[in-house]
């Protein structure tokens, strides 16, 4: 009934993590049991097959209920009214032992509430996750988690919504343990050919600064850098990236080095052999793979600069120098990847191997692409996934991807690419991937608020998938701002950005809200 029609409008929500009840204002007394609730030692009824029994409300509790069309039992707990609406519905939770504990929920949300989240509060101390806009009806599994002190600890499940505005709840679960990403990256390729055509970059409050110092404030701890063989403009070469690896270092942040085995862009449309390769054959090129990445992985380790991670190739679908590479050949090309992840072992056994590919959402190609390489013996031990959601599909089959790869193979695994517009205004001449409405992803429109909420959503996802194997996430390109001469053609000093209104830097050059999720894990 509540859940599959309400309106596909998000908002930004004000909080994710660490903030206290005392800041909310007139929400503040939800945050608190209220009188008469009842204490329990653990969770009950977190499928509500009993309806609301072992669940207190608060607020407006006519819009709480319970009704058929539960995720894996009969029945959901519902939040809905036809008038605006406060409620909460919660447990109190006592005779705990103190410590780190995790709450998970299925959920799903029609979006466009002022406030609609899960929550664990224990003392002064709260730990929020928003629920995401779920409009194809997918449950989407969250989680979050507080330091329970004192022995006590609320579950809240939360909803500050306007009229017909629904959010459903399924399968919630309490238990000790902890959540958090290690991976909250930015790939700053571009940043140095930007910096060195004009571009400049400032704070939320609009001081200027460096934009690696800007994003390291916002909580972003991961500095991600392609690297190129002999590109025409000088940029993401081997100099360049030692440079910008100094730079990511100093700031505190890791490395992710990102091989493209090419002159230029290598994705799944197109894997050219560099020019200097461009004679070899498969054996030559296998020896090419591991020189060049040990030579440039071996460089930043003796300026200091470890590399933490390291992807052996990049969005892999198809294969990668082709045609000796291709997934036509997947001996040669499990040779080719095999020689590159032995050369990054070589320079440091601690570095990370990631293995990439562009299917967020498609389990299926993710299933046949790994299954191919597990059956060759290549060596890895993170899976790399590209998401969009305008391109990979929403949000619960990015999940439903993560979770299985996660599982089947047994490896962590990391959103090495998302993104979101901020406008759909042109910032130069050239038109931007995502120009047009109709491009977008449902529930998240072109604006600060919905890019913040998508990136959110994202976060929030991977942060879920079970065992503790959702690594992170990198933002792809979150300073690539349109200046005159920083195109995406190597070769064409003239070509403009077709990505400047996905940046994390507005066209005031500010940071927008989006990069303080960064800080929120």
């Amino acid at each position: 009934m509540h859940g599959n029609n309400a309106a596909r409008t998000t908002v930004a929500r004000a909080s994710r993590r660490g903030l206290l009840a005392a800041a909310l204002g007139g929400a503040a007394a939800l945050a608190l049991p209220a009188h008469g609730a009842r204490a329990a030692s653990a969770l009950t009824n977190g499928g509500f097959e009993n309806g609301l029994t072992g669940w207190s409300g608060y607020g407006s509790t006519g819009a709480a209920f319970t009704e058929a069309g539960g995720r894996s039992g009969s029945t959901r707990l519902s939040h809905w009214s036809a008038s605006a609406y406060k409620v909460e519905t919660y447990q109190y939770l006592t005779g705990l032992a103190d410590g780190p504990y995790t709450l998970t929920a299925w959920v799903r949300s029609s979006g466009g509430q002022n406030a609609a989240y899960i929550a664990l509060k224990s003392g002064n101390a709260e730990q929020r996750t928003d629920l995401p806009t779920t409009p194809n009806g997918g449950w989407i599994r969250l989680v979050t988690s507080v330091r329970v002190t004192g022995g006590a600890c609320t579950v809240r499940l939360y909803s500050d919504a306007h009229a017909g505005e629904w959010a459903n709840f399924d399968d919630v679960t309490f238990a000790p343990g902890s959540t958090g990403l290690a991976v909250k990256g930015g790939d700053v390729s571009t940043l140095a050919k930007n910096e060195a055509h004009g571009a400049t970059y400032r704070y939320a409050d609009g001081t200027g600064g460096d934009a690696l110092a800007i994003l390291k404030s916002a909580g972003m701890n991961y500095a991600r850098l392609k690297v190129w063989v002999n590109p025409a403009d000088g940029y993401n070469n081997k100099a360049k990236v030692l440079a910008m690896a100094a730079r990511a270092k100093a700031r505190g942040m890791k490395l992710l080095i990102d091989f493209h085995y090419s002159d230029s862009w290598a994705d799944p449309g197109k894997q050219n052999k560099p020019a200097a390769w461009a004679s070899h054959g498969y054996s030559r090129l296998t020896k090419d793979v591991y020189d060049h990445t040990y030579d440039v992985l071996n460089a930043l380790k003796a300026q200091g600069t470890t590399a933490d991670m390291v992807q052996i190739g990049n969005e892999l679908n198809a294969g990668m120098l082709w045609p000796e590479g291709s997934t036509d050949n997947w001996a040669q090309l499990a040779g080719l990847l095999t020689s590159g992840a032995r050369a990054a072992k070589a320079v440091s056994s601690g570095t990370r191997v990631a293995l990439h590919l562009a299917k967020g959402g498609d389990n299926a190609g993710t299933r046949w692409w790994f299954d191919q390489a597990v059956s060759r013996g290549v060596p890895f031990d993170v899976i790399a996934l590209s998401y969009y959601g305008y391109w990979h599909g929403p949000l619960n089959e990015l999940q439903a991807n993560l979770d299985d790869t996660a599982a089947r193979y047994g490896k962590p695994v990391l959103v090495a690419e998302t993104a979101y517009a901020h406008t759909l205004a042109n910032g130069d001449g050239l038109e931007n991937n995502v120009a047009r409405a109709d491009q977008l992803a449902a529930g998240y429109p072109a604006t600060p608020a919905g890019q913040a909420a998508n990136l959110r959503d994202v976060m929030n996802v991977v942060e879920a998938v079970p065992g503790g194997r959702g690594l992170g996430v990198v933002y792809w390109e979150p300073a690539w701002t349109a200046v005159d001469g920083s195109g995406w053609d190597p070769a064409d000093p003239s070509s403009g950005n077709a990505w400047e209104n996905q940046a994390l830097f507005g066209y005031d050059r500010q940071l927008l809200p989006a990069a303080r999720w960064f800080g929120h894990r």
